[in-house]
């Protein structure tokens, strides 16, 4: 996936990698499904496994933390620092922690979901646009704007009213404010920027105005 491509990932680097469904279509169309994408990247942060696939969806929930412990000592292909998925696209901060680690990911992530969603919905093709798209994060500033905007994004795509963000279960919000629904987030990187989860939640809710107004404009004005 990482044919024709300008950029050049560099292990510890952050990136701001992102893609959306073939034509703008829906590529979540139901909670399972987005549990699933989920589930696919949890699994496939790691170079090698012990378990198949197969197996590892089935397992019971504290099976899979077992399992996710164990192999969170192998050498991970990327940090996951923030991710948010929307019904026809996705949003990750990553950084990448081998050589070709976020290229990996997203190559095993992609085929495997496109391939179980294709067969679950009978049809066939390339479900996502063509080789994914990257950002390289340059500054911290950059770095927390960007969670900000990861973040927003539900509410800004008018999927939740504002009161309802901190609950959307398809992002790694929570876990930068109270709970820790996914253990495997590296949030520490942004946390670590502000004087406290409180700030952080106040620096991205302050925005949240303001978000929702660009984003309108945008849609005026952006060919999508």
């Amino acid at each position: 996936m990482s044919t024709n491509r300008k950029i050049i990932f560099v292990n510890d680097y952050f990136y701001h990698v992102y893609n959306r469904g073939i034509e703008k279509r829906a590529v979540f169309t139901n909670r399972r499904e987005f549990q699933r994408f989920i589930d696919t990247f949890t699994y496939y942060r790691f170079q090698t496994a012990k378990m198949r696939f197969s197996k590892y969806l089935v397992l019971p929930v504290e099976e899979k933390k077992k399992f996710l412990m164990e192999v969170s000592k192998l050498n991970p292909l990327v940090d996951i620092v923030a991710f948010s998925l929307m019904s026809n696209h996705f949003h990750f901060i990553l950084k990448q922690k081998i050589e070709d680690g976020i290229s990996k990911f997203i190559s095993k992530t992609v085929n495997s979901y496109s391939k179980y969603f294709n067969t679950k919905h009978k049809r066939e093709g390339p479900l996502f646009q063509g080789i994914f798209k990257a950002v390289w994060v340059e500054t911290d500033e950059q770095l927390m704007h960007l969670s900000r905007y990861i973040h927003l994004n539900p509410y800004v795509s008018s999927l939740v009213k504002l009161g309802n963000l901190y609950s959307y279960k398809w992002s790694s919000l929570r876990d930068y404010l109270e709970t820790n629904p996914f253990s495997f987030i590296q949030k520490e990187s942004i946390l670590g920027l502000f004087k406290n989860r409180e700030s952080y939640k106040k620096f991205v809710i302050d925005y949240a105005s303001y978000a929702k107004e660009l984003g309108k404009i945008k849609d005026l004005i952006i060919e999508r």
